[in-house]
């Protein structure tokens, strides 16, 4: 049995995404994030609501501060605690998973979507995406960007800016463009 373009699209292989069905999610999807949007001032249990009918977990006490933006939303899993603040973009073609107790900067990017390196596949308006998994207790500073298929390890800190186009391991601090391992600094 031939995959639909979904299928494929989930599944991190080339799709087409101009499919009708993916058309549709994309529509219902922009109507959701009006709503969201607009929920700006609503109490924090209304935007939870609008979360969790549209999300593909949200954990408990979460939190994503409107403006917010993403692709589809039912790629999207939020752990306990999460915090993302104002403006960040979420491009989740397939799975963006973030863990439990993560902090995330103002418009802060996160790259699922991907597409051909090839020219050929690129013409023929194929794309593809490359899941991304951030785990517990990671802070994100304002502005970094992800790119697909980037695990960052558990407690790493991303520098404000920063664009991450390599795993980051556990504990890790990077910063940079591209993102890069700096020594850690003593606190005090």
């Amino acid at each position: 049995m031939d995959k639909s373009e979904k299928q494929k699209m989930l599944a991190g292989e080339l799709y087409r995404p101009g499919d009708p069905e993916i058309q549709a999610d994309i529509a219902a999807n922009k109507a959701w994030m009006v709503r969201y949007n607009a929920a700006s001032a609503a109490p924090p249990a209304e935007r939870r609501a609008l979360l969790l009918e549209h999300f593909a977990h949200v954990g408990a006490h979460a939190v994503i501060r409107p403006p917010f933006f993403c692709d589809y939303g039912f790629n999207i899993s939020i752990g306990d605690g999460a915090f993302m603040n104002f403006n960040c973009v979420i491009l989740d073609v397939c799975s963006v998973t973030i863990g439990d107790g993560t902090q995330i900067g103002p418009a802060v990017q996160i790259y699922a979507a991907d597409h051909p390196r090839d020219p050929e596949p690129r013409r023929e308006g194929l794309e593809f995406g490359r899941p991304v998994v951030i785990g517990r207790n990671v802070w994100i500073g304002g502005g970094a960007i992800i790119v697909p298929g980037v695990t960052v390890g558990d407690d790493a800190v991303i520098g404000a800016g920063s664009v991450v186009t390599r795993d980051v391991l556990p504990g890790a601090t990077v910063a940079g463009n591209p993102a890069r391992p700096i020594r850690k600094r003593s606190e005090g």
